[in-house]
């Protein structure tokens, strides 16, 4: 699931990204409230966590001209404006949650995955399928055949781009900028090496190999076609 963060406050930006990259989301990260604004009515996101006080727009301004433009994406206020008339606002404006600064991450964390669940009562696809693997992008949990597979975050999020993207063939260049976030440097093989080992753990065990290598082009997690 991929979420923006719009946070003019470099540590706690920093801080933020990488936690939730830890904890399996893809995501972006900016500092100014009309590159916030862009992002968010150009790019498609599961979640935003927004600041009040930013350069540029507000967050105030940035909720307005969202839900002005119907983009009903989640929104969680992460504020260090902490009086009662603020959370009223944010929530009266079409927040769906107010937290307010200094946070513990473990409540942020819950936080989020609370209104990812609400989501899931509505449109969004929380189980993805491929033959007889799965994965639960609420619990991150992987499973083949019934069997669990343990992941690490990162591997979780390369199985997530795969499978949501089934039977097609990825370039490394875009398998780098959606699971690292960075661009391609074709003298790093950290692509290849985390792919080699989420295939090992998917496929080994299993005759059926579902994630295949096509010399010069990328990577393909293929539904076999018995199941299709």
């Amino acid at each position: 699931m991929k979420l923006l963060i719009i946070e003019d406050e470099v540590k706690t930006g920093e801080y933020l990204k990488l936690g939730l990259t830890e904890a399996g989301y893809m995501v972006d990260l900016v500092q100014d409230g009309r590159v916030g604004l862009q992002y968010a009515l150009e790019q498609s996101y599961d979640l935003i966590i927004l600041d009040v006080m930013l350069p540029g727009l507000n967050g105030w301004q940035i909720i307005q001209q969202l839900r002005t433009q119907q983009r009903l994406m989640p929104v969680l206020f992460l504020s260090a404006k902490d009086q009662v008339e603020d959370r009223i606002r944010g929530l009266e404006l079409g927040a769906d949650d107010y937290l307010v600064k200094p946070f513990s991450f473990a409540e942020l964390l819950a936080r989020i995955r609370i209104i990812l669940r609400r989501g899931a009562g509505t449109n969004e696809v929380t189980l993805l399928y491929v033959a007889d693997l799965e994965l639960d992008l609420l619990r991150r949990r992987a499973s083949r055949g019934g069997k669990k597979i343990v992941l690490t975050a990162k591997e979780f999020s390369l199985l997530e781009l795969l499978m949501r993207r089934k039977n097609e063939v990825l370039p490394r260049s875009l398998i780098a900028s959606q699971v690292w976030d960075m661009n391609f440097d074709s003298d790093t093989n950290v692509i290849d090496v985390a792919m080699r080992r989420l295939r090992a753990k998917v496929d080994d065990d299993f005759e059926v190999k579902l994630i295949h290598t096509i010399r010069g082009m990328g990577y393909v997690l293929e539904e076999p076609e018995s199941t299709l």
